[in-house]
Formats: C-alpha cells, sequence, structure tokens
C-alpha cells in the first residue's frame, strides 16, 4: 500500500494496539485510542477503570522508548478486504505542559467521549520512525 493510504488508515482507525517491551524484554500490547499529531502519535491515560494508575506501558515507556502502534482490518467473508499499518519508534511520557495539552486537544477532537471527560492521565508520544504496511489489495 502508498504511504499515502497507509496513514490515511492509521489516521482514520478509531482502535490501536500499543506495543511496548517489559523489563524482561517480552513485549506488552494493549489497545488504546490515539490520534495522529504529524509524525507522532499520541494516547492518553484515560478515565475507564484500571486496576492501578501505574500502568505497564507507562513503566516500560520510561525504561524502554522502543514502541509501535498497529492498526488493521479484518472482513471474515472477503479476505480481499484486509490490511494493516504500523508505526515504530521512539515514544515518551509526557505529564504536562503544552505537549500534554495538546495530544489531549487532539485525542478530543477525535473521540466525542474524550470531549466529554478529557484524559487527565500521562500521554504516550510516539515518534515515528518507521512506518510498514500491507494489504491484499495493493
Amino acid at each position: 500500500m502508498d504511504d499515502v493510504t497507509a496513514r490515511a488508515r492509521l489516521e482514520g482507525a478509531r482502535v490501536g494496539e500499543l506495543a511496548t517491551v517489559r523489563a524482561d524484554g517480552t513485549p506488552h500490547v494493549v489497545p488504546v485510542c490515539f490520534a495522529v499529531a504529524g509524525t507522532a502519535v499520541v494516547t492518553a491515560v484515560d478515565g475507564k477503570p484500571k486496576s492501578t494508575g501505574a500502568l505497564r506501558r507507562l513503566e516500560n515507556v520510561r525504561a524502554n522508548p522502543r514502541a509501535s502502534v498497529l492498526v488493521h482490518a479484518y472482513d471474515d467473508r472477503d479476505w480481499t478486504r484486509l490490511w494493516w499499518v504500523r508505526v515504530d519508534g521512539r515514544a515518551e511520557v509526557v505529564a504536562g505542559g503544552p505537549a500534554h495539552a495538546a495530544a489531549v486537544d487532539l485525542l478530543a477532537a477525535k473521540y466525542a467521549q474524550y470531549r466529554d471527560s478529557p484524559p487527565a492521565g500521562p500521554v504516550i508520544r510516539l515518534t515515528i520512525d518507521r512506518w510498514a504496511s500491507w494489504s491484499w489489495r495493493a
């Protein structure tokens, strides 16, 4: 798939999977709401119920900034509609300031739930340094 299509599919996806690396080197993958901000992807810790505020994804990014976001489409009846886009890069945890506010604004523009209840937790900002994609139809 071409770069323009890959970016449009990433931007249009409603949910993605954020992959980070645990201290022992094993992968940690969680579903996330996200927005694309130029050459970065942002996601935030929001108010949905969680078992703890000390989320593994935040700890992982602080210890090892390598991360990925994957989005995809699957159709059980028509495999010619299958595609995926993955972005890899360096992530950072942003806990406040203008970069945090800008990320929350982008997320609120994409998700109505965030307009009603903006994420108050830290933001993970992944600066994209590699794109990979595939689609049944080129």
